[in-house]
């Protein structure tokens, strides 16, 4: 069965990416290692089935390329169509922040920390910068370059991003009832409360993350629901509950201003 899969990936993506082994998936589709056959610089390449309902790949490439050439935003290398997907060859980054705090024992030093948020903000300030609100702050999209490059912290995936300025360069307008997007354990409170997100939910998200890395855990991250509408609820609950002061407390005031 999986020979079958890889025969799908028999040919070069536009007559100079060779593709290799499985790296990731999700509900894109699959990450797969590539290769330059020219240069022999390893790559990453994005498959995602054409065919799927409401495909998000076109606008991740648009909102790339509207972001631009940025430190730490990849290079993309191509995009179009291979066979029955959608297709992106993108510069192959090295590991991402969750599996970095991983290694570390799942808890990371003060100063560390501080290095890794300034590099989050600066990544987040150029995106907002460009018209866009990222919308899935996680450390899972916050990855490493590879040698020598492997000091800079890059931000992966586009997928769930919006602008937030109109076609005149007006703000969207603030709404309500909105579904969920992004990931529940990060999100901000407004998101949880379905409000239209902005640019402060994304740094109310990085937020999280750092106490996430300092702490070790989150105050809402062992809340168990039989559904997930449930316990996104019981999460945005709890937030509103903890305040700032008990989230941070023993840490550098710093971190509660921000």
């Amino acid at each position: 069965m999986a020979e079958d899969k890889d025969k799908e990936f028999k040919e070069l993506v536009n007559d100079k990416f060779k593709v290799g082994k499985k790296i990731g998936a999700g509900s894109f589709g699959e990450l797969r290692l590539g290769e330059n056959v020219e240069t022999k610089e390893a790559v990453a390449i994005k498959f995602e089935p054409r065919k799927v309902k409401g495909p998000t790949l076109p606008q991740e490439y648009k909102f790339y390329e509207k972001v631009g050439e940025a430190e730490g935003i990849p290079k993309i290398l191509y995009f179009g169509h291979y066979g029955k997907f959608n297709v992106m060859v993108m510069e192959l980054l090295w590991k991402s922040l969750q599996d970095c705090f991983e290694w570390a024992g799942k808890k990371l030093s003060v100063k560390t920390v501080i290095q890794v948020a300034l590099q989050m903000i600066t990544r987040i300030e150029t995106v907002h910068q460009k018209g866009l609100v990222y919308r899935d702050i996680k450390p899972e999209n916050f990855l490493f370059g590879k040698q020598p490059k492997q000091k800079i912290l890059y931000l992966i995936d586009f997928g769930l991003a919006k602008e937030y300025l109109d076609k005149e360069g007006k703000h969207i307008k603030y709404k309500e009832g909105k579904s969920l997007t992004g990931t529940a354990r990060y999100m901000s409170i407004n998101t949880h409360q379905g409000k239209e997100q902005s640019r402060r939910d994304d740094l109310e998200a990085i937020g999280y993350v750092l106490m996430y890395f300092l702490r070790g855990n989150l105050p809402w991250m062992k809340l168990k629901c039989n559904d997930k509408k449930t316990k996104y609820k019981l999460i945005g609950e709890t937030k509103e509950k903890v305040s700032v002061d008990e989230l941070c407390a023993g840490f550098p005031e710093e971190f509660a201003t921000y």
